[in-house]
């Protein structure tokens, strides 16, 4: 069965980061997913930009509107997709509900910036007997799922220890970073601020601080966006070294091995065995796993739940920086 969807929001990730490609050589957004993936379809979108609407009519031939009251007319939605601005979830949220029953609502990440405003939408979910996800993407990557069995496994050993750089700030873009490495490396422990970093005008910051992780510590280290973006994460564990450079664009895995010539001595294999990723198709990764979902089979999607353990742990870390 096809799922109908509506999407809000038609900015970067609703639509724009993949117009221009080619869509055999990309996947980045939620109009090209939902458009090309055989288990899901748009119903409609909603922007209240008539220049993002008619982009969308041009490119997707389906309907849009200005808002969610003249998309009610379209009938319900299996699927609400939340794509636009942080800031505008909560009554974006509330304002659906108030037109649609969808069996599912995928929102952006963060949820919000306030913890409050999190507990509200997740509140109004379960009262609703909605299921909620935010679209934390390289979850569903299967590169990432499968670090987390080699985890699990044991063939990435514990205890391990780590850098992650971010940039954009800690929850706006450092937050899929926390995530991965929750879904990793289990529940935080406790943090150590290192260094405060510099405010940003939105509310968030850009804090270097040090996070136990039940199965290894890790040291978040903020970059200048304005620079250049930075995201990367290094794990070192005594069986080897994880590399998970630009993003997850390139992720490498070097064992440790004997040396070729020094006797008891151990480094690092300098053949690393790459670990193929699908972030080029992160969106229809995302999809794929919403169907395991929707088909009652496991999935790895980010559950509002888990979005909200996230968002709380930051929050404590950014007031604690303060």
């Amino acid at each position: 069965m096809v799922s109908r969807c509506g999407i809000i929001g038609l900015g970067k990730i609703g639509m724009m980061y993949d117009l221009a490609i080619d869509k055999t050589k990309a996947v980045y957004t939620h109009c090209r997913s939902l458009s090309i993936h055989p288990n899901f379809e748009i119903a409609f979108a909603v922007d209240p930009l008539s220049s993002q609407r008619e982009i969308f009519s041009q490119n997707y031939k389906k309907p849009v509107y200005v808002d969610l009251e003249s998309a009610s007319k379209e009938g319900n939605i299996d699927v609400a997709v939340i794509a636009n601005n942080t800031s505008a979830h909560f009554e974006t949220i509330k304002q659906l509900l108030n037109h649609f029953e969808p069996k599912v609502i995928l929102c952006e990440k963060p949820l919000t910036y306030n913890v409050s405003e999190s507990f509200k939408i997740i509140d109004l979910c379960k009262k609703r007997n909605i299921n909620l996800f935010v679209n934390y993407m390289r979850r569903a990557d299967p590169a990432v799922i499968e670090i987390k069995n080699r985890i699990i496994s044991g063939a990435i050993k514990r205890d391990i220890k780590g850098v992650a750089w971010y940039s954009k700030g800690f929850l706006h873009n450092g937050s899929h970073f926390f995530n991965i490495l929750e879904f990793w490396l289990g529940p935080l422990v406790d943090f150590n601020i290192i260094n405060s970093g510099r405010s940003l005008d939105n509310g968030d910051a850009e804090p270097d601080v040090c996070v136990e992780f039940e199965k290894g510590e890790i040291v978040f280290i903020a970059a200048w966006e304005e620079v250049f973006s930075h995201y990367t994460i290094e794990l070192l564990s005594s069986s080897g070294r994880l590399r998970y450079d630009s993003g997850g664009n390139y992720i490498s895995w070097q064992k440790v091995i004997n040396h070729p010539t020094l006797f008891q001595y151990k480094v690092l294999d300098n053949n690393p065995e790459v670990i193929v990723n699908e972030m080029d198709y992160y969106q229809i990764c995302v999809l794929d796993q919403l169907s395991f979902f929707l088909e009652g089979k496991s999935h790895t999607l980010c559950t509002g739940d888990e979005a909200m353990t996230t968002l709380i742990n930051m929050d404590r870390i950014l007031k604690e920086r303060k």
